[in-house]
């Protein structure tokens, strides 16, 4: 299988997978949205495959946005801006490094955003106007409403405060690299069960990175409040234990109350960037990229 391909596998793959797993509070197999429906996310994680596929000779910021748009040609809800501003300077490493070892690919990316352009900017600006991402706000600086003037890897540190996925930009991934893929790689190992280990990861990012679209829509002390729950959650044996599980369903019906408000959605991007680089580090380029099967009952756990 060639490189690219590896690539574009294994980030269909990942966005097809995360939104499959029970996580609490986001959309599911089990549980749509008001506007946003199980099926748009698959619609979704189809959209973004040239664009990812011609991830070694675009810049970044086209990545982004030729993804967006062909995202928003299937479906009019945002249903992945934040997983493509994370899977598109990741796939060019990916691609670039012509490697499957973890630390050469983030060495890659640390070139890969530090190289970041205003042209990139002004195509990110663009992709995130026409997904229309709620709970922005307005900056006094580097508003998305107008065109930057800035890198984008400047105005991802301009808006690291109150966005997750803008200071990965800044800290080269550190959630995703540190965090999220060793918290995968950990539940696969205790479990042998991907759609386990996903919600761990999931829990684990959530426990130590308090959701920046919760804290944009509701405060900053609430969304502490889900990471204490999802710290206490993990304690208590995660997934893995009967009595992680009852907490994580009666987190799941907190989050889903108030009109999902309390959706915890940078989170979920962040998981599948985690994932991603699960699926594509952790298989070899001659072996089938899927290194498990897939049991379709196993996690309906909520």
């Amino acid at each position: 299988m060639k490189l690219v391909e590896k690539i574009v596998r294994a980030a269909e793959m990942a966005c097809l997978l995360e939104v499959s797993a029970p996580k609490p509070g986001n959309v599911n197999r089990q549980h749509d949205f008001g506007d946003t429906h199980f099926e748009d996310f698959l619609l979704s994680a189809v959209a973004i495959q040239p664009a990812l596929r011609a991830a070694d000779r675009s810049g970044v910021g086209q990545i982004i946005w030729r993804a967006i748009r062909d995202t928003h040609r299937l479906i009019t809800s945002n249903t992945n801006l934040g997983i493509v501003l994370l899977l598109a300077p990741l796939a060019k490493a990916c691609c670039l490094s012509q490697t499957t070892d973890l630390i050469a690919v983030r060495e890659e990316l640390a070139y890969i955003l530090d190289g970041l352009s205003v042209k990139d900017a002004r195509k990110a600006y663009a992709a995130i106007r026409l997904a229309q991402a709620g709970g922005l706000g307005h900056s006094a600086q580097a508003d998305v409403a107008e065109e930057p003037v800035v890198t984008l890897l400047q105005a991802m540190a301009l808006a690291q405060e109150r966005d997750a996925i803008a200071r990965e930009y800044v800290t080269r991934f550190t959630i995703t690299f540190e965090t999220g893929v060793p918290a995968i790689v950990s539940g696969w190992e205790i479990s042998k069960n991907l759609p386990l280990a996903i919600v761990h990861g999931y829990l684990t990012i959530l426990a130590q990175v308090p959701d920046t679209l919760i804290a944009r829509k509701r405060s900053l002390d609430t969304a502490l409040g889900v990471s204490k729950q999802a710290a206490h959650i993990l304690e208590s044996g995660s997934v893995f234990s009967k009595a992680g599980s009852r907490e994580l369903s009666e987190l799941d019906r907190q989050l889903r109350s108030d009109g999902h408000s309390l959706n915890p959605g940078t989170t979920a991007d962040l998981t599948t960037a985690s994932l991603f680089l699960f699926l594509f580090l952790h298989s070899d380029l001659n072996d089938p990229l899927w290194p498990i099967s897939f049991d379709q009952n196993a996690g309906e756990i909520l």
